[in-house]
């Protein structure tokens, strides 16, 4: 086999390769964004709007220098209504926290829940992480809803405080809710959730 030959062939293999790799990113996206719009009640369209709408947020925000490592914020969309969570020093930039991400485009209503304290350190941040995974877990043990799905329900936490979003039902959101007050660690629960007159508004 000449040099040329070997070359050649590497280099139809590595086209091969490559768009076998894309197809394969192709089917896996596919199949996650379908399994997660099984379980959510947004529209696949939707889901990916809303986490447009995350990143889209946070360069608002980070585009002032006033946002630097003394701020921790959270950032989460349901249907357009976006949470803002953690800290953020002082009321001033609390304030302008708030100014820049409700000019963003596709923000319809705004939660501005920042604290104005100082960032938490490490300690808080894995408190927060580890009070969502219990919540989490338990409102998988709702069993008084048949059809309740705990994955619809996105749980947030800060600095003790549990923040709810989702489309639930009344039923749905008062069993949530009574759930979460039990779990240990839990200093506040804010429901943020979209009932069925929200959805229809």
């Amino acid at each position: 086999m000449t040099l040329m030959n070997a070359m050649i062939r590497l280099a139809i293999a590595v086209v091969l390769v490559t768009q076998l790799a894309a197809c394969a990113a192709l089917v896996i996206g596919g199949v996650a964004a379908t399994g997660l719009a099984v379980h959510d009640r947004r529209s696949i369209g939707t889901i990916v709007d809303d986490n447009v709408l995350e990143v889209r947020v946070r360069d608002a925000l980070y585009r002032h220098e006033q946002f630097n490592d003394e701020v921790r914020i959270k950032i989460n969309a349901f249907n357009g209504w976006v949470l803002l969570a953690g800290e953020a020093v002082n009321e001033e930039r609390v304030a302008l926290a708030e100014r820049a991400a409700s000019g963003v485009p596709g923000v319809t209503r705004l939660f501005n829940e920042l604290a104005p304290v100082e960032r938490a350190g490490p300690g808080l941040s894995t408190s927060d992480r580890w009070l969502s995974t219990r919540v989490n877990g338990s409102l998988t043990r709702i069993r008084e809803l048949p059809g309740f799905d705990a994955t619809r329900v996105k749980v947030v936490s800060a600095r003790g405080t549990i923040y709810l979003m989702g489309e639930v039902s009344h039923e749905e959101a008062e069993a949530v809710v009574a759930r979460a007050r039990t779990v240990r660690g839990v200093e506040r629960v804010v429901t943020l959730f979209q009932l069925p007159e929200d959805q229809t508004s």
